[in-house]
């Protein structure tokens, strides 16, 4: 069991994310995603798809619940990131999550309305989590805003 400690330690941190962000703690989730940011080994984490990288990885245990759709075409562009829920987890709100570098989590939210990513989920009944997720370069720091949505 030790040699697997740190495997279960970022095991551990996915289902804190993934409670926080069903939660909507937003600054537990921007704290997470810092965490996860430096446990993965980018040498340069400078676009959407590192932070798409480190999201995928945060939100491992996510996939106990979700199928995990990257790039979903919503028909006015493209969410980053899609959590549908498996049918055995229908409780379970799905997410859009957006990314943003440089950007501000309240961008993300917005182009995730403007583009109206929802209606890719019109089959969907049920609770969506709206979820922007942003690294500024200069500050080193990640911000998170989350919207609750039901269709």
């Amino acid at each position: 069991v030790s040699q697997w400690s740190e495997i279960i330690h970022s095991v551990l941190q996915s289902d804190k994310l993934l409670q926080a962000t069903w939660n909507g703690d937003e600054e537990a989730v921007a704290k997470g995603m810092e965490e996860a940011h430096l446990n993965t080994s980018h040498l340069q984490y400078n676009d959407e798809n590192a932070l798409s990288y480190t999201v995928s990885l945060a939100y491992y245990s996510a996939r106990q619940y979700y199928t995990i759709i990257r790039e979903l075409p919503t028909g006015k562009g493209f969410a980053d990131m899609v959590f549908l829920p498996k049918k055995k987890y229908a409780d379970k709100p799905a997410m859009i999550v957006e990314l943003k570098w440089d950007g501000t989590a309240d961008t993300a939210l917005r182009q995730i309305r403007d583009k109206h990513y929802t209606e890719a989920l019109k089959d969907y009944k049920g609770n969506i989590l709206c979820v922007g997720i942003t690294y500024d370069r200069g500050s080193k720091k990640h911000t998170c805003r989350i919207e609750k949505e039901t269709i």
